[in-house]
């Protein structure tokens, strides 16, 4: 028998050849399998998961209206706004669904500057006075606003008008006349949300 032989027996599975040694016992060859007893995270809001196909694009944000209509949180829908400084804002509740520009990407993990330790990790608002880049198309890990579950394939509410539960710029499955408008078959949820609400939007695919 080989010495690299003996050596792995030794370790791992044969005790009569460990007395040759004098070793100590560390463990058998045969493992036992270790499973994650919950799902794992879906990630983290306003993050591009999937780095091809995406489009991004880096957009200015709309300030003309004393933050009214500045984006709140990544992940948030966005609109084309003329104004100036000709960048994007949130919906409002004449904006039809054809005119969702794309949604706020998040550049990296945030950690807000108040509230310490107990303070959400990635729960920052985007800067409104530095350019927000904006997904065009592709896939992204948005908050999963209102009651209905999503599943892959159903299709996505975009919030135009704030209510319990829900925020201006976030998603749903639930159709509530006047404060949601729905997306065309080109976005759709891609799969159940995870314990934190967070689930992954397929946009303009």
């Amino acid at each position: 028998m080989r010495l690299n032989e003996i050596m792995r027996n030794f370790v791992f599975f044969r005790p009569k050849d460990r007395a040759v040694f004098e070793g100590r016992f560390v463990g058998r060859r045969r493992t036992h399998d270790a499973v994650f007893q919950y799902r794992m995270g879906a990630g983290m809001q306003g993050a591009v998961n999937r780095s091809h196909p995406v489009t991004i694009e880096p957009c200015m944000i709309d300030t003309s209206s004393s933050g009214s209509l500045e984006p709140q949180f990544y992940g948030s829908a966005v609109v084309a706004d003329g104004a100036s400084p000709n960048g994007v804002r949130v919906p409002i509740s004449s904006d039809a669904a054809a005119a969702i520009y794309g949604f706020a990407v998040r550049p990296f993990p945030l950690q807000p500057t108040t509230g310490g330790l107990t303070t959400s990790f990635g729960t920052v608002v985007p800067p409104p006075t530095q350019p927000l880049d904006v997904m065009r198309s592709g896939y992204m890990i948005v908050k999963l606003q209102g009651v209905a579950p999503a599943f892959k394939g159903s299709l996505v509410q975009v919030c135009i008008v704030a209510g319990t539960g829900y925020l201006v710029g976030g998603v749903s499955v639930d159709t509530v006349s006047g404060t949601f408008v729905q997306l065309d078959q080109k976005s759709s949820f891609n799969g159940p949300a995870d314990p934190n609400g967070l689930v992954e939007l397929a946009f303009n695919i």
